[in-house]
């Protein structure tokens, strides 16, 4: 089949190596339109940008893909179909109705729960022992089409939401594949999603990603774990932000918020228990381990995080 991936974000690059690898052809790649990043600000290409320009695949930027350019554009490719990994903007039925099997979507959660941008993150944050991915068909409303294939993942008491996604992409860009080859067979089938078990899952915003230590040490586990590697879960020290990466829960009783350094960990007291400082960033300096940057610190007696 002709197909034309929609995809923006790393996660989206296995799905893409995968379809390449296939006995289907890749056409063109739908991506964001480059933007600026960095303490230069200058314009990057995505991720799946680059590895479509390594592949000397045609290149789709539009701002938003609804313009009759870019509608034109799509037509003239004619893909069979079109499948989409974390693309980044909704897809108007103008052009869901260009390809004739349709847009199929790589979305990572066990749909109906977590719809949305965030699923992973939402997630490990959530507390969920369990979570998934599964190709489903593109329509209108908000990941709320048929479901062609799932399958299951556990989520690990130490997951970050980087290390689960890393797997789910991997794993989804095979399901992916199969679901098309489904298609092209006239195999394929698709299962309306059920009513019940609908759960939302929107951007992380950067204030979510804030540690409230009047939280429980369980509860600010799994937001930092959830926050990890995007947004980044911070806090402030001395009245600039402070970022955080993943702790470690332990029983040991510390007040809400305050700073205990150890020789050889730095505690951090929360509602119930406290946790052990991992990797930290200061405002304007690399990251560090955090017994690194309290003995270049001092933190005193009592200084607290907020």
């Amino acid at each position: 089949m002709r197909l034309v991936l929609a995809g923006t974000p790393e996660v989206a690059v296995p799905a893409l190596d995968a379809l390449l690898a296939s006995r289907h052809e890749v056409v063109a790649v739908l991506t964001r339109p480059d933007a600026a990043a960095g303490r230069g600000r200058k314009q990057v290409a995505s991720p799946v940008a680059q590895r479509a320009r390594e592949a000397g695949l045609p290149l789709l930027q539009p701002e938003k893909p609804r313009g009759e350019e870019f509608l034109a554009a799509l037509r003239e490719l004619a893909p069979d179909a079109c499948p989409v990994v974390a693309y980044g903007a909704l897809v108007p039925r103008a052009a869901l109705e260009v390809p004739r099997f349709g847009w199929l979507n790589l979305h990572f959660s066990l749909l109906p729960a977590w719809r949305g941008a965030a699923p992973v993150q939402r997630a490990v944050m959530n507390g969920d022992d369990v979570t998934g991915a599964c190709v489903f068909q593109l329509e209108e409303g908000l990941d709320t089409g048929p479901v062609h294939a799932s399958f299951a993942e556990p989520v690990g008491p130490t997951d970050t939401a980087g290390d689960l996604l890393s797997r789910l992409a991997v794993r989804g860009a095979g399901v992916l594949v199969e679901v098309l080859d489904a298609i092209e067979a006239g195999t394929a089938h698709a299962v309306p999603q059920p009513a019940e078990g609908v759960s939302l899952a929107p951007k992380i915003t950067v204030e979510e990603a804030r540690v409230d230590w009047a939280a429980t040490a369980t509860e600010i586990d799994r937001r930092v774990r959830g926050c990890t590697p995007e947004p980044g879960a911070w806090t402030t020290f001395r009245g600039e932000r402070f970022k955080v990466g993943p702790v470690v829960p332990v029983p040991d009783p510390v007040p809400a918020g305050r700073i205990a350094v150890e020789r050889k960990r730095v505690l951090v007291g929360t509602a119930q228990g406290s946790v052990v400082l991992g990797t930290v960033q200061p405002a304007g300096k690399k990251a560090m381990s955090a017994t690194d940057w309290a003995r270049g610190t001092r933190p005193q007696p009592g200084e607290e995080f907020s």
